[in-house]
């Protein structure tokens, strides 16, 4: 008598929702260099209004003390401790900032297509906001303010991303209010995080607490500038919707057929 078994190879379960594809690359490319660039050219809109700029950051800085917040110079004076600490406060608001975002949604377009188009809408929604408020609240920055006892770090020890506030045409300095630096900053931080299934995925939100330390030690933002980009940013993300986390599909065995039994001719007589 002789006995055959037969095995059936596993068979892929059906796959799950598929995440969205991704967008034509080239498309994605100009749409993000062209919102930058309406960006830029909308901070040069909101520049020349240095009196009301100024009036408007008194108003902040008195708003914050009304709220006992603390004061911006407890930083500032740990910063100031060493020459070597203030400088790389300097370089990482001068360095992180832009190279940090970009990376995010490379990252995001490569390896979570699903989960780009969610985060580029919001970071895309809280800088049309900051926009506005840059041309209907100009706001100059706490270094720039007498009244309030700080110094221009980049200026003094170096480097300076900006050149005299009458002089510069580059940038629009009197635009402090919301801080970018800090939203876009927590936006790569909850993003990641969102997207990311490691235990250690929390460390992100370093980035944002190092950026909130960095603008508020170099002067160049209120506390309040980053309150401001959080609760944007927060509106943002309620109306952005996230994608769902779809698990990658896995191999399922087909259940074993029963074994075939064969009689030789003649057995058993």
């Amino acid at each position: 008598m002789r006995t055959d078994e037969e095995f059936e190879e596993p068979e892929p379960a059906p796959p799950g929702p598929r995440t969205r594809d991704r967008p034509p690359l080239v498309r994605e490319l100009l749409l993000v260099a062209g919102l930058f660039l309406v960006y830029k050219l909308g901070r040069q809109l909101a520049a020349g209004h240095t009196a009301e700029a100024y009036r408007n950051s008194r108003e902040v800085w008195d708003l914050e003390r009304a709220l006992h917040l603390p004061g911006e110079g407890a930083v500032q004076s740990s910063l100031l401790h060493g020459d070597t600490l203030v400088q790389l406060a300097n370089t990482y608001y001068a360095a992180v900032h832009f190279p940090a975002t970009a990376a995010f949604l490379v990252w995001l377009y490569l390896r979570r297509p699903g989960h780009y188009i969610w985060a580029r809408r919001a970071l895309a929604a809280v800088t049309a906001a900051a926009l506005v408020l840059h041309l209907t609240y100009p706001l100059a920055p706490p270094r720039l303010l007498p009244v309030t006892g700080l110094v221009d770090t980049a200026r003094l020890y170096g480097p300076s991303v900006y050149g005299p506030p009458g002089a510069d045409q580059l940038s629009n300095q009197f635009a402090a209010m919301p801080s970018l630096h800090f939203g876009w900053a927590l936006m790569v931080a909850l993003g990641l995080i969102a997207v990311t299934r490691s235990v250690w995925r929390w460390l992100w939100l370093l980035h944002p607490l190092v950026t909130l330390l960095v603008i508020v030690g170099t002067a160049n933002h209120f506390w309040l500038d980053a309150i401001a980009a959080a609760a944007l940013l927060g509106l943002a993300l309620a109306a952005a919707r996230r994608p769902r986390h779809v698990p990658a599909p896995t191999a399922v065995p087909r259940p074993r057929r029963p074994a075939r039994r064969r009689t030789l001719v003649g057995a058993g007589r």
